[in-house]
């Protein structure tokens, strides 16, 4: 998900039988395994939302210390800026194979696997001073993303009573955003203070406590046995699955072609030494998106989702005016974060409702294909036309966000929905 991120999803672990024809409304209640009364037993559910933020974190990181890792690796920002692309083409394409492949596996051994191959990632991207074994490690760092997020959705659902399933959610999927406001500005601050392989290998330390807290406090779960002829993308016949990737792709390719760069445009706008600062507000901004929409987005699904893609194009009308400075970048960094802060855990709510487990792969694969691509495009973007063509590239692809929000009032993101029983 993808920072840049978001990014994200679940394993299909209570997927409906084999046998249930695509076509089928996928059912509204939660899993049998759900918690029977109202407590959401947090532990558990803080564990894997600091999953989340190491996943995002490892991700996102190389965007705050770009200039620095570009050096130290000899090569250009462009290139450096594809250690963000290669991490997210990873998730993106492995998505669903890995979905297939770990199908029987225990839960929390595959959620410990990818936890420690993010430890064992960011420590050779600490110590490397070789562009492709970084770009290796960083592309096996992307594989252990495509799990985390192919869980988290899943396990919130179990952990959770039915009444409180997008709460628990918001709560997972809060990693993000704490990712955004803490991890990606502290790390801009240490690669600064302490060079950024040392922020790498505080990562790399940091990912094996998560480790250790996973294995004592998130309830393990079996797997489940992947039946013959069960199509991978059978989903996408379901009422509602591709307006939900539709948004996905158009909205965090938007997101990708601006924050993976954003220390170009900075730079552009004579805010190149804010870098930090503007990535800290980006982040408080999405942390107080996230806890309005933890609040609101089991009855308000459809109106937030609304709400956020309004004020991210709001964010990139602003940063299309020229020669705007700080009294500009500033608030449309607020707006900016209060429309991303809420979507992961939006899109992993309508996905869920839409398809059920068995559409959580393709939001993951959808999510992370894009994020690569937005790396990619902004790269392209960069040289071709400078960082000036990113809030309108913003502007061109949220348009059309706005417009299938809108548009899926039946299905995808409906007007009302059944409430849980």
């Amino acid at each position: 998900m993808s920072t840049s991120q978001m990014p994200q999803p679940e394993r299909p672990t209570d997927a409906p039988p084999a046998h249930v024809p695509p076509t089928d409304t996928p059912r509204r209640e939660a899993p049998a395994d759900a918690q029977p009364r109202g407590k959401l037993p947090l532990s558990p559910l803080l564990a894997l939302a600091t999953a989340a933020f190491m996943a995002i974190l490892t991700e996102a990181l190389p965007a705050g210390v770009l200039p620095e890792m570009a050096r130290g690796l000899s090569v250009g920002e462009s290139a450096a800026g594809q250690t963000l692309t290669v991490y997210a083409i990873a998730t993106g394409l492995t998505a669903l194979p890995v979905t297939a492949a770990t199908a029987a596996w225990r839960r929390k051994r595959l959620v410990l696997a990818a936890v420690v191959t993010f430890a064992v990632a960011n420590a050779v991207t600490a110590l490397s001073s070789d562009y492709l074994l970084t770009m290796v490690f960083r592309a096996a760092a992307g594989v252990a993303a495509a799990v985390v997020w192919a869980e988290l959705v899943g396990y919130a659902r179990r952990l959770a009573p039915a009444r409180l399933v997008g709460r628990a959610i918001a709560i997972t999927m809060a990693g993000v955003p704490l990712a955004l406001s803490l991890g990606i500005p502290l790390g801009t601050l240490l690669g600064g203070l302490l060079g950024w392989r040392a922020t790498f290998a505080l990562v790399a330390a940091v990912s094996l406590g998560l480790a250790g807290w996973i294995a004592v406090s998130v309830p393990d779960h079996p797997g489940r046995r992947r039946e013959a002829g069960e199509p991978l993308l059978g989903a996408l016949r379901l009422p509602g699955v591709v307006p939900v990737l539709f948004v996905t792709a158009s909205y965090v390719l938007a997101h990708n072609v601006l924050y993976t760069y954003v220390a170009a445009f900075l730079e552009a706008r004579g805010m190149g030494g804010a870098r930090d600062t503007v990535l800290l507000v980006l982040g408080v901004a999405s942390v107080v998106s996230i806890a309005v929409t933890g609040a609101l987005v089991d009855r308000r699904l459809r109106a937030l989702t609304i709400a956020s893609a309004a004020v991210f194009l709001v964010a990139a009308a602003l940063l299309t005016a020229p020669g705007g400075g700080a009294a500009l970048v500033y608030p449309a960094v607020v707006l900016w974060g209060l429309g991303w802060g809420a979507v992961s855990t939006l899109l992993q709510t309508a996905v869920a409702q839409a398809g059920g487990d068995r559409a959580q792969p393709l939001l993951v694969t959808t999510w992370n294909s894009f994020m690569a691509v937005g790396g990619a495009a902004g790269g392209v973007l960069l040289d071709a036309a400078g960082p000036g063509s990113f809030p309108w590239t913003v502007l061109a692809l949220l348009v059309p966000v706005l417009l299938v929000v809108v548009g899926a009032r039946t299905h995808g993101f409906p007007a009302a929905r059944a409430r849980e029983q």
